[in-house]
């Protein structure tokens, strides 16, 4: 079967082919908006400690891009490595040609080649860039890697009052398969540095930082905090939540994002970084300085705290969904992931109609947590572990151990969608799916 036929079958025509295609394909000459290019670099995240990765522009994180929702932009991508690359757009609604997923149909930037894609972002917030694809025992390649960055989508209307803007980008290096054949790694950096070896940063009393928190880790879930101060969450993966609340700690989960603004109002010299101390002590954490404070950065661990998405979310009742999808999830022998008994590509593929509203039940029978990310579309947590929330949306959902999480979305993006665990070793033995418009 060619691929305008698996197209065509998933309500993804003539027509949808026709402005994918329009929308990869700038006017002849036009400069590009940013330019990617994927190289080997070497990363110092502290002094003596120096690692090889792929990265984009030479560094790490890769540059942060800037656009405008609904403005047309344009990004050249130079693939000066030996390897095929895939660049993917993490929580655009753009089409399947352009999203960056082999499994729907974005063709490779092959090795030592380029490639422009155009589209139009949508929606605003903050998203994210990162390389796309199947690593297996290869701890070098896909989101263990260098290649990420940040994406602001501007909004066409003012998003609200702030000081100052902060991206923090979590990532760990040197990752290793333990006994349990679990990944595992021997450092950790915020914005690619390990605590001591970046530019702290200076903030001044009284002022309004907004955090953009990115957890481009390729497997592991993270806590924040810092020192002496408490996060008002403003916004998940990018999209205002309706109920914005001052919690101790983060929580944030592989893709995940979190929008938080911090009032300045304790000065000295803190640490902002993970919980645990051992992964703190490996370099997941940095320094922030207020004007005239000196000395050591200061740890004081936050009080205890349970992270709930439902504390972010409103009380309404969602209404009844057109139809709904149960998925079961499983570790099957080998390691092994399945949803509803099938592993990738065996998966049975998830079938809606435009425009229709559909309810998506991930039921996890595993101990291990999940998070689940639906490309080119976006959900509202309807009920998460018995809990039921509205107003919530997201990307990308943390889905407990033995627990199960619903979402509800409104299929309005046609054309060929994959699903999948954001754990970089789940998705690579098995654990993705499909979403076809019928």
């Amino acid at each position: 079967m060619t691929r305008r036929q698996v197209l065509s079958l998933a309500g993804y025509g003539a027509l949808g082919s026709a402005r994918a295609a329009a929308q990869s394909a700038p006017p002849a000459g036009a400069e590009p908006d940013a330019t990617l290019r994927i190289g080997e670099i070497t990363l110092e995240l502290a002094p003596r400690r120096a690692i090889k990765t792929v990265a984009y522009n030479g560094q790490v994180p890769g540059p942060m891009l800037r656009a405008k929702e609904g403005r047309p932009f344009t990004v050249e991508v130079v693939n000066d490595t030996a390897e095929p690359e895939m660049v993917h757009w993490h929580g655009l609604h753009i089409p399947p040609e352009v999203d960056g997923a082999h499994e729907e149909g974005t063709p490779h930037v092959a090795p030592h080649d380029r490639r422009r894609y155009t589209f139009t972002p949508n929606p605003s917030g903050t998203r994210w860039y990162h390389s796309h694809g199947h690593a297996g025992r290869n701890l070098r390649k896909a989101t263990y890697s260098g290649q990420f960055g940040v994406l602001i989508v501007e909004p066409s209307q003012d998003a609200g009052r702030y000081d100052a803007e902060v991206p923090i980008v979590l990532h760990e290096w040197e990752p290793y398969f333990n006994d349990e054949m679990d990944v595992a790694y021997r450092l950790f950096s915020i914005n690619g540095k390990m605590l001591g070896a970046g530019e702290p940063v200076a903030v001044r009393r009284g002022q309004r930082v907004l955090f953009r928190v990115l957890n481009a880790s390729a497997t592991l879930t993270h806590r924040l905090a810092l020192s002496g101060h408490v996060f008002r969450v403003i916004a998940l993966d990018g999209n205002r939540v309706p109920n914005p609340q001052a919690v101790p700690v983060l929580e944030v989960a592989p893709a995940e994002r979190v929008d938080a603004i911090v009032e300045m109002d304790r000065p000295g010299v803190w640490i902002l970084g993970e919980t645990r101390s051992d992964q703190r002590a490996a370099g997941m954490a940095i320094a922030i300085e207020y004007a005239g404070a000196q000395g050591a950065p200061e740890w004081a661990a936050p009080p205890p705290f349970t992270w709930d998405y439902t504390a972010f979310g409103g009380g309404e009742t969602a209404p009844e969904p057109d139809g709904r999808h149960k998925l079961v999830i499983r570790e099957a022998s080998g390691h092994r992931w399945t949803l509803n008994g099938k592993s990738f590509p065996k998966t049975d593929p998830l079938v809606v109609r435009a425009n229709r509203r559909y309810r998506l039940i991930f039921d996890n029978q595993t101990a291990q947590a999940h998070p689940m990310h639906l490309h080119r579309h976006r959900f509202e947590i309807t009920r998460c572990a018995g809990k039921p929330s509205s107003g919530v949306l997201k990307d990308t959902v943390i889905v407990p151990g033995w627990k199960e999480v619903e979402v509800d979305l409104v299929a309005a993006n046609p054309g060929l969608t994959l699903m999948h665990c954001h754990q970089q070793l789940h998705m690579d033995t098995g654990f993705m799916v499909m979403m076809q418009y019928g």
